[in-house]
């Protein structure tokens, strides 16, 4: 009985396992809750390891679309192949060569690194010795009368400074936007700095003395500046042998809120920091149903969704357990992907049919920064001006009681409105839409080429970048009813006799973390650009980066007298001006060095 038991669980086994190799009627060219349902459990199996990009389970999910691309007769898009690769960096690594050793009243301390101490992710590779200047938050904040760094010279000298600002505690702060340590060691090499060293106080409470994420940020570390983090115990040995207790020093640096910099004479420090960036390969997966229409079949329509997500939650996590666990992605974005299977496999099935060529594309690198679809896009097979339009889908798994459903890009060109209220008459959808192109998703990286985008989303939940996001939380019946809809708005875009007009809506700068901007602009970022500078994918018509004759391509390498060598450079020096403010900007355009005069408007 054992061995027949060991047999039947074998084979369960077995039977298990093709059920995850393929979905179920794979035969039948009709989108189908059963069809859904298999590709989602084993695009958000643990097998695949949460499909971070760059990683085994990514390539395992480009393999398996491949696979059904190649099984619904779609032919090639990348030279014979379905794969399009592109460089980008995943991660940082913290080489054996960086040390820190002080000397506190004469007695000598090396640090342990990961321990003791860690360099930050935007720290320099280079060494610096010296004494140490205290400078309280490295704070210089011009319209909140506050600067740590007023009557004390920094210059050539090795700075430490507490996390956070003097007034954390407050949830309204003006003080908030300050807190950031990428600024905070900017301001300090502004100032002639030559490394920093961050450290936790004891404010707020109940902040642990952990250190900072070590991840990239997306950008290049400060140049000339190494910058670490250490342990509190440290700092307060620092503190202790100038005779002064840090916590009740910090506690009177926060009630008063005035700077209180000076010298550490009985410290000496030798930082050296060395971190590498480390390169990888991101994929991208694009298949094609050529039109048959002799003349339309050279317009485009492009139906795509990002197939990575978080690993183990390696970045984007909002998970908060102790204990490192998959992320599966089931709705962000299994169901998308599922989208573009599910759709091929019908069009390809009417294919005689079609008028326009459709591109299906699963990109990758959408969670780090749209980074692969803005490859894609940067790098179109064909020209961008014979696409028709762009349709995105993510997260559209989880459709709820009410039948939500948002539309954005329903702007974007004049027909989408009333073509997406039409066929919803026989879906009753309760519809929500947003005229935005741009927006946080792939569809953003088609718009900048003046492309007329439609992004169907059935919204957020609470499992949104948790490892809770798994297949069983899928509504397979809601998510064929929503690809049945996006099929026709598909095939009704494709039977237009002419293609849809693109409209031009304006676009707010947006920026990360804490910071929030008085001024608007109208640049769009190349994420996945390596360069010094802050390069632009694309200028918003009528912005005040057109008026100023910015365009796409340009790396802004100076705002207003700020130098700018990273997306952060070019947000901090925005937030030192208001609307009406007129600027230089130098820009590299080509070999080509310009200045353009910008007037900054409201946001």
């Amino acid at each position: 009985m054992k061995s027949v038991l060991r047999i039947m669980a074998l084979m369960y086994l077995i039977n298990l396992c093709n059920c995850f190799a393929q979905p179920a009627n794979e035969d039948n060219p009709e989108i189908t809750a059963g069809e859904i349902k298999g590709h989602i459990t084993y695009l958000a199996s643990d097998e695949l390891e949460g499909r971070l990009t760059g990683t085994k389970g990514l390539k395992l999910a480009a393999d398996y679309i491949a696979g059904e691309f190649k099984k619904y007769n779609l032919s090639s898009l990348f030279d014979n192949d379905y794969f399009q690769y592109y460089p980008f960096i995943s991660g940082l690594d913290a080489t054996k060569n960086n040390l820190i050793e002080l000397e506190i009243a004469g007695e000598k301390f090396e640090l342990e690194l990961k321990k003791d101490f860690i360099p930050t992710p935007f720290t320099d590779n280079l060494e610096a010795s010296g004494e140490v200047i205290f400078v309280g938050y490295s704070i210089t904040a011009k319209e909140l009368k506050y600067d740590d760094f007023e009557g004390i010279d920094v210059k050539d000298k090795i700075v430490l400074a507490f996390r956070y600002n003097p007034d954390v505690e407050n949830p309204k702060s003006k003080f908030d936007k300050y807190s950031d340590l990428r600024l905070k060691a900017k301001t300090a090499k502004e100032k002639g700095a030559k490394a920093i060293i961050f450290v936790n106080g004891f404010i707020p409470k109940d902040d642990e003395d952990s250190f900072t994420s070590f991840k990239y940020d997306g950008a290049q570390g400060i140049k000339d500046l190494a910058a670490v983090q250490i342990k509190r115990s440290f700092a307060e040995k620092i503190f202790a042998a100038e005779n002064i207790d840090l916590r009740e020093f910090q506690e009177k640096l926060n009630q008063s809120k005035k700077p209180s910099s000076f010298v550490l004479k009985n410290t000496k420090v030798t930082i050296r920091t060395e971190v590498n960036q480390v390169e990888a390969k991101g994929i991208n997966v694009a298949g094609i149903i050529k039109g048959s229409d002799p003349v339309l079949q050279n317009e485009y329509i492009i139906i795509g969704a990002h197939f990575d997500h978080l690993g183990y939650g390696e970045t984007g996590s909002l998970y908060r357990g102790k204990d490192k666990q998959i992320h599966n992605g089931a709705d962000d974005n299994a169901s998308g992907t599922t989208g573009i299977l599910e759709l091929a496999e019908k069009f390809s099935s009417m294919k005689d049919k079609l008028k326009r060529s459709i591109i299906f594309a699963a990109f990758s690198g959408e969670e780090l920064g749209l980074l692969g679809s803005n490859y894609f896009a940067q790098n179109l097979t064909i020209p961008a001006k014979s696409v028709a339009a762009m349709i995105n889908m993510d997260m559209i798994g989880r459709l709820n009681e009410e039948q939500s459903l948002m539309v954005y890009g329903a702007g974007t060109s004049k027909i989408w409105k009333e073509m997406l209220n039409n066929f919803n008459k026989d879906f009753n959808f309760k519809l929500s839409f947003n005229d935005e192109g741009f927006g946080p998703s792939d569809h953003t990286s088609f718009y900048s080429k003046e492309i007329p985008v439609l992004f169907f989303w059935t919204g957020t939940h609470s499992d949104y970048h948790r490892p809770s996001d798994d297949a069983e939380t899928i509504n397979n019946n809601g998510e064929e009813k929503v690809l049945k809809y996006v099929f026709e708005v598909a095939d009704y875009i494709d039977n237009l006799d002419t293609k849809p007009d693109y409209v031009n809506i304006p676009r707010k700068d947006m920026g990360t973390g804490s910071t929030s901007f008085k001024v608007y602009i109208g640049t769009t970022p190349d994420f996945g650009a390596q360069v010094d500078g802050y390069k632009i994918s694309g200028v918003t018509e009528g912005s005040p980066a057109q008026k100023a004759g910015m365009k796409a391509g340009d790396i802004i390498i100076d705002f207003g007298g700020k130098k700018v060598s990273n997306i952060y450079d070019y947000m901090y020096a925005m937030n030192e001006f208001a609307p009406g403010d007129k600027v230089d900007i130098v820009v590299m355009r080509g070999d080509e060095k310009l200045t353009l005069k910008l007037e900054l408007a409201a946001k």
